[in-house]
């Protein structure tokens, strides 16, 4: 019988538990996968402690990659053997198998390992909503991206100086903003150290950023919005502090009639045909070198509490993947 980590009560990551578990033949548009692979995400810590709550026993974890083992009818072309990825709107990926809907399902390009896939799938989808369709950088853009040696920091900072943006990153200590200027950040503020409001204007000819790409939340959310250009766009799309205090709306317009949005990967690529679009311009970037996916650290799945407790502890270097 297969097993998955399941939590059975919200808490810290030693509420994680290595549970047998029974899973159904897949059904009509369906796969079963034998997962290879599993990325780990900041989503899941949300989840774990119940920041983003859900029904109890409830499995974690986001995205992997594995071979389909079993096709249910109906399964669009999908077949038996195909190596496949996903990043999934429900949780779950915690898993040796797991049966999910064929059309979430993305087949990994020949060249591009499991691990690889696995790494990249959420991260690097997650890069491409933020860089081409919240707020479409080009060449010109000033960018700002907090954890920027993070899974998704290292992908968007790499890719949003392809696209010819100048990149600022923020990261927590001297040896991440080495890493992050290895990958793309034409400069980087170390949190905690540097006045990052008055850097980036320095940086930027006293203007501010365009746009910022805030993951951290409450202990940076100020700085953001104090580090924008009049009419910039303040992008918090996480919560690695905790959640952002209530505010009043009328700060934005004091800071210059900026732009707020909290998106969610989900809700780009809630349709079949923006799904394959995300996950072909990450695997077209991958394919020509523009993004390096570098996986920091691997855990066997069974080690998954400390995963939890690296990630959260800002000790993980770029992905990080669970290996069942």
């Amino acid at each position: 019988m297969p097993h998955a980590i399941r939590i059975h009560a919200h808490g810290g990551p030693e509420v994680m538990q290595w549970d047998a578990v029974e899973l159904p033949a897949p059904a009509r548009g369906e796969a079963l996968i034998r997962q290879s692979a599993i990325g780990l995400n900041f989503i899941d810590v949300y989840e774990r402690t119940g920041l983003y709550p859900g029904a109890l026993p409830m499995g974690l974890g986001r995205e992997a990659a594995g071979v389909a083992e079993a096709v249910g009818p109906g399964a669009g072309g999908l077949r038996v053997g195909d190596r496949v990825a996903y990043a999934s709107g429900q949780p779950g990926a915690y898993a040796e198998q797991r049966v999910l809907p064929a059309d979430r399902l993305v087949k990994i390009p020949e060249g591009v390992s499991d691990r690889l896939a696995a790494a990249a799938m959420l991260k690097g989808m997650t890069a491409q909503f933020l860089l081409r369709r919240t707020f479409r950088v080009r060449k010109g853009t000033s960018v700002l991206i907090h954890a920027a040696a993070g899974g998704v920091g290292l992908i968007a900072a790499q890719w949003a100086r392809h696209l010819g943006a100048t990149v600022i990153g923020v990261v927590g200590s001297d040896a991440k903003a080495a890493v992050a200027r290895a990958h793309g950040c034409h400069e980087v503020l170390v949190l905690g150290r540097d006045d990052i409001p008055a850097r980036v204007r320095a940086l930027t000819g006293g203007q501010g950023a365009d746009v910022v790409y805030d993951s951290v939340g409450k202990d940076t959310f100020a700085a953001s919005l104090d580090s924008l250009r009049p009419l910039g766009m303040m992008v918090s799309y996480g919560n690695a502090s905790g959640p952002v205090p209530p505010f009043q709306p009328l700060e934005l317009a004091r800071r210059g009639s900026l732009f707020l949005t909290r998106p969610t990967l989900f809700h780009y690529i809630a349709r079949r045909a923006d799904l394959l679009r995300s996950a072909r311009e990450l695997f077209e970037v991958i394919g020509r070198g523009a993004v390096r996916i570098e996986i920091g650290q691997t855990y066997a799945l069974r080690d998954v509490a400390q995963a939890h407790r690296d990630l959260e502890a800002r000790r993980t270097v770029g992905s990080t993947v669970l290996l069942p």
